[in-house]
């Protein structure tokens, strides 16, 4: 499952990260052009995405589709 995202805060990364340590499963952060792929448990990490763009979140686990999905609904209201 990928779901593409727009971050705007350090804080809104940070939530991801929770969400995304919250279980065993993997779950990463791409760009969009598939050129660069992090961890989204690691913060530092995360760093190495352009955030000044959209990014595809991305992971096989339903449950954190479900996480990631109603995360992006709060940074959207």
């Amino acid at each position: 499952m990928s779901i593409e995202m727009q971050f705007n805060s350090i804080a809104q990364l940070q939530r991801l990260q929770e969400i995304a340590g919250s279980c065993d499963d993997e779950i990463f952060l791409h760009s969009m052009d598939d050129s660069i792929r992090v961890d989204a448990k690691s913060f530092i990490g995360l760093f190495t995405l352009d955030f000044n763009q959209p990014v595809k979140v991305v992971t096989d686990s339903e449950y954190l589709a479900r996480k990631v999905e109603q995360l992006k609904r709060k940074m959207e209201h």
